[in-house]
């Protein structure tokens, strides 16, 4: 059925207010509606192209509308804002959302299914416990800094402030000990606790395809792979690897202008946590023992010769998006371009 409407909806979390436009433009209705009106309501219309922001809510309701019968769609904030007018309410909020998301160059963002979202809250779980126990790793440093005890950094040096605190000669006071133990049983408990989230990270990322191919890659484990699964559009949606990893965030920033061209250092404008995740494993094959599996005279080694390392390793993670896309794209585990020139 072809859809001759489109309903711009601006959700929150009690009230929604809505927008409807004809195709070419024309107002057919505003609305503001309670939550389970605007279920029952959505219920009731005829199969029309609904269009919400990316926000905490939007893949579940784009899921719930896309049941009823309507086309979803959602659309990154950022490119609704400059269509505002003026004043910022709801109602002008959910009008911006139709007339942004009518434009023919728009680009909309794909929903994700309950399997993605699953993912993710894996995935985030577990990076907010990291940055708990450093948080606490580092408040623990800080207390034995002030008592004359200087640790580095890492939670490699975990043990080593374990035995500051317990040695039965400390120089601690009662009271500074009883504090460092106690956020060492903190400490203990959220390691143990990271340690049984990458067993269900490494579980989970046995049984799908997607990143049992993608660990083919070296550099990428378990943890990589499920952002990629859980973060990442389908690879269909991007026309190119390079887009890609533009969409990543790894590539230099342009402002160019009057012809001539000028790159500035990399955007960052794209998914953190793939970002992220790919330039650590590309620093993990750059160290000491992952420089022994570069051959020679590939470009890795060239780009060694004459560039900083951690050049060389955002360079490696474009490289790594790119491989990204083509394997997921061709449905083929990853191969080795030397080997692949070899043969």
């Amino acid at each position: 059925m072809t859809t001759t409407t489109m309903i711009g909806v601006d959700l929150a979390k009690n009230v929604f207010q809505l927008h409807a436009a004809s195709m070419s433009g024309e107002v057919e209705y505003r609305k503001q509606l309670s939550r389970d009106k605007f279920r029952k309501f959505m219920a009731q219309q005829a199969p029309a192209v609904v269009v919400m922001e990316a926000c905490g809510s939007a893949n579940y309701w784009a899921r719930e509308l896309a049941r009823l019968g309507h086309e979803v769609r959602l659309i990154a904030p950022h490119y609704v804002r400059p269509f505002v007018k003026r004043q910022k309410n709801d109602a002008t909020d959910a009008e911006a959302i139709v007339i942004a998301a009518q434009r023919p160059e728009m680009r909309f963002v794909v929903p994700k299914s309950e399997e993605q979202q699953g993912r993710a809250m894996m995935f985030r779980t577990r990076t907010r416990m990291v940055h708990q126990r450093t948080e606490l790793i580092n408040m623990l440093r800080a207390f034995l800094y002030e008592c004359g005890h200087t640790v580095p950094k890492g939670i490699h040096q975990f043990q080593r402030i374990e035995a500051i605190v317990t040695e039965p000669n400390s120089d601690l006071s009662v009271m500074a000990r009883a504090e460092c133990s106690e956020l060492l049983e903190q400490i203990a408990a959220l390691t143990a606790r990271i340690a049984a989230s990458d067993r269900r990270i490494k579980m989970a990322a046995s049984q799908a395809d997607t990143a049992r191919r993608l660990q083919t890659m070296p550099g990428i484990g378990p943890l990589t792979a499920l952002a990629v699964e859980a973060f990442a559009p389908p690879m269909e949606s991007f026309h190119c690897g390079r887009d890609f990893a533009a969409w990543l965030g790894l590539v230099p920033r342009q402002h160019s202008s009057g012809g001539k061209a000028r790159y500035g250092r990399v955007s960052k404008a794209g998914q953190a946590d793939i970002r992220r995740l790919l330039i650590i494993g590309a620093m993990s094959r750059l160290n000491w023992l992952g420089r022994k599996t570069i051959a020679q005279e590939s470009w890795l080694a060239r780009l060694s010769a004459r560039k900083p390392r951690m050049l060389m390793a955002i360079a490696l993670a474009n490289k790594m998006a790119r491989m990204i896309w083509a394997m997921l794209t061709k449905n083929e585990d990853f191969r080795n371009p030397a080997t692949a020139t070899a043969a």
